[in-house]
């Protein structure tokens, strides 16, 4: 039988195969990884910047045409669990190539559609798709980079994310004032499209991927496992939270923006996602800000800027606007860097369904967030919008410092047990 230090050692070496900053085919997956970040957040909200374009068009509210995001981010909810354990039985890499040449189909496709049905179907098939982007790529990091490197490996993935979403929404602001909005779609579908092929040629072979068989009772097992789990809970909780303020905030701007007192064109609309920018520069230093702060502290740092962004953004000052948008763009992705890598650490088994029901959770709560904000607009304007964003801040405080009082709880009654445990070895002593 090996003994202990066998083991370390063991542990050790496949720690050192591990992909890390300076090794072999870090960057490249970075890159990789960084490309189907951006396809993934360009195609899930592409209709998002054009929803005025498509309302006028289609002759419909802003809540009908919110459902052209909500059912994109419903359908990857529904959906990522149970591709999540495909990815188990074939492969990460598998996967995430597999979804995004489906997605870059469909979303070649939706530029043609007929009817606000019919583009509300091709979204949920294109949201379908998708789902089998962000679990697999989160296991793939679990299982194939150095877990001192992971948060950050996590942030450039989000951050892709982020420059998916932004890049996007501006080519479609853009495109549609010169093309139409359908010429906008085509347009992303070709920068999807891009991103899919640098992606397929830079991804390593993953190394540390075991495959499993397809059971659909071992899943079950292990789905059961991860929600009786309070830490992984809170976490997904967390992330849902984020999601909807998120929704709700970037469904609804562009109706607000396009109104009096602002009155902008639709170009210069999608142009103001390039706050999204700052969104790849916060996703990205979570991993310090983790190190400095603990996960804990950089979740309340992370509420407080995305609060302080929605109260600002009540502002009809086009510049504190903008500021209250930086913010709470700044805030969401810290925070769901945060969330997201937290659960990739605390899943010791079945990571790829421990991902997969953090971005159940996380599009749940865009498509909740995107439907409820347009929703809150119709009925109280952006006021309405903000008060929604702000009940979803005050949830994640509140998981929050459970949270922070629970691990008190529960280092009292390690430290008791340890105080017990020693007491009665010195009077056997």
């Amino acid at each position: 039988m090996p003994s202990a230090s066998t083991k370390a050692a063991a542990t050790d070496a496949v720690a050192d195969t591990r992909l890390s900053p300076g090794r072999p085919g870090y960057r490249r997956m970075s890159f990789a990884l960084f490309a189907a970040g951006v396809a993934t957040f360009a195609l899930l909200y592409s209709t998002q910047a054009l929803l005025p374009a498509i309302s006028a068009d289609f002759g419909v509210s802003a809540s009908a045409a919110s459902w052209t995001v909500s059912a994109a981010t419903g359908a990857l909810a529904l959906c990522v669990l149970p591709l999540s354990a495909l990815s188990e039985r074939f492969g990460r890499r598998t996967l995430m190539t597999g979804s995004l040449v489906v997605a870059v189909v469909v979303g070649l496709l939706v530029p043609f559609a007929p009817s606000l049905e019919w583009l509300v179907a091709l979204r949920a098939v294109q949201g379908a798709a998708l789902a089998g982007l962000p679990a697999s790529a989160m296991a793939y990091l679990a299982e194939e980079v150095r877990p001192k490197a992971l948060v950050a490996a996590i942030g450039l993935f989000v951050a892709g994310n982020s420059i998916g979403g932004m890049s996007g929404r501006i080519v479609t602001g853009w495109a549609a004032q010169l093309w139409g909005w359908r010429a906008a779609l085509a347009a992303v579908g070709l920068m999807a499209l891009v991103c899919a092929v640098v992606f397929r040629l830079m991804i390593p072979r993953a190394r540390h991927f075991s495959p499993g068989p397809l059971s659909p009772r071992a899943l079950a097992r292990t789905v059961r496992t991860h929600l009786s789990d309070p830490l992984l809970m809170r976490l997904y909780a967390i992330g849902a939270l984020f999601m909807t303020v998120f929704g709700a905030v970037y469904t609804v701007i562009g109706y607000r923006l396009v109104e009096a007192p602002f009155s902008l064109p639709q170009g210069v609309v999608g142009s103001i996602f390039l706050v999204y920018l700052v969104g790849t520069v916060s996703s990205a230093a979570a991993g310090r800000l983790v190190g400095r702060m603990g996960r804990r502290g950089a979740l309340y740092l992370a509420v407080t800027t995305t609060a302080a962004g929605l109260l600002l953004s009540l502002s009809d000052a086009l510049s504190m606007v903008l500021l209250g948008l930086v913010l709470i763009t700044a805030g969401f992705f810290a925070g769901h860097a945060v969330a997201s890598s937290s659960v990739s650490r605390t899943a010791r088994t079945g990571r790829a369904q421990a991902s997969a029901l953090y971005q159940s959770a996380y599009y749940l709560g865009s498509s909740a967030g995107g439907t409820l904000g347009a929703v809150a607009f119709h009925a109280g304007g952006w006021a309405g919008t903000v008060l929604l964003g702000l009940v979803a801040v005050l949830g994640v405080v509140s998981l929050t410092l459970y949270g922070t009082h629970a691990a008190r709880v529960e280092n009292r009654k390690s430290r008791e047990t340890y105080n017990r445990a020693a007491a009665a070895s010195v009077l056997r002593a």
